[in-house]
């Protein structure tokens, strides 16, 4: 690609940044996405977007699909070219987008297998033996107790929680939509023994809530690493990672309220639709929901 193409799509990527203030991981992923879309036009010798066609992203992606790319992964790539189209569309480059038109196979939903009550009973009722684990049992509670992503817990700040209330603040979850969830009791009880401890760890200046060892916030791996340390520490077979603890969260809900709308507003899901998915509801439990609640569902009713 020529100078003026790698300018075009270096001005978008900042903008995402500047002005659409999205994480830096997710920057990150489209900026990689974009990088193999810039790869691909420089060996069918495309020189700037301009030549680019709709046949050509569909060759992108069929490349990508040929190269054992989960489906998922390329609806993202997808998005991410669409995305930067449309900005050189707004930015006159280009008059139609060549994306708009080419779909990603469709994806095949595999869902977390969630633990069940009595396993989830057991990994929280267990023996804490230093600080570190006094914090980490606080973080396994606060992801099973309020259905947090692991991204949103490891930049929980501490202001954020308020344990008089019961309630956790999450500032920036994804898409950038805050919203409060409730803080169970026992999360509340093990995130206070964590306060006390975190004194010996933190410097007062940190406002991160959970640290590491060095006192600096903790990072999303050392949290993934720690949960499989507890896993073996437990004796668990099973493999067992954050998002395993938001899934049970929701299921759990679900399974105790029926009310699809509240866990989605829990959650943070911007569609229901993800939440039907999340929550792996069966049509059996929709139909017998259905036949409870509707007045003109139930045999013999008026």
């Amino acid at each position: 690609m020529n100078p003026s193409a790698q300018q075009q799509l270096d001005r978008y990527l900042e903008m995402l940044q500047v002005h659409k203030r999205l994480s830096a991981h997710t920057l990150d992923a489209y900026g990689r996405d974009l990088a193999r879309l810039v790869c691909f036009c420089e060996r069918v010798e495309l020189d700037d977007w301009e030549g680019l066609r709709e046949h050509h992203v569909r060759a992108h992606i069929a490349d990508r699909h040929r190269a054992h790319i989960e489906s998922r992964s390329l609806q993202r790539e997808l998005s991410a070219i669409r995305g930067f189209l449309n900005y050189l569309v707004l930015e006159g480059v280009l008059n139609l987008n060549p994306a708009s038109g080419v779909r990603a196979p469709k994806v095949s939903r595999k869902l977390p297998k969630p633990l069940d009550v009595d396993s989830m009973a057991a990994m929280l009722d267990a023996q804490q033996n230093d600080g570190l684990e006094v914090r980490d049992l606080a973080m396994w509670e606060l992801f099973y107790s309020s259905g947090l992503r692991l991204g949103e817990l490891t930049g929980l700040d501490c202001p954020d929680i308020d344990l008089d209330s019961g309630s956790v603040f999450i500032r920036s979850g994804k898409g950038n939509r805050s919203r409060y969830v409730p803080v169970g009791s026992k999360a509340c009880l093990a995130i206070g023994r964590w306060l006390l401890t975190r004194v010996f760890y933190a410097e007062e200046s940190q406002p991160a809530l959970f640290v590491s060892r060095l006192g600096k916030r903790i990072a999303s791996r050392s949290v993934q690493q720690r949960l499989e340390r507890w896993r073996l520490k437990l004796g668990v077979d099973a493999h067992i990672h954050p998002h395993m603890l938001r899934h049970s969260f929701a299921s759990h809900m679900l399974e105790g309220s029926c009310d699809l709308r509240a866990v989605q507003e829990l959650l943070g899901h911007a569609n229901i639709a993800t939440t039907q998915i999340y929550t792996h509801l069966d049509f059996q439990r929709l139909a017998a929901v259905y036949d409870q609640a509707h007045p003109r569902a139930r045999k013999g009713g008026v």
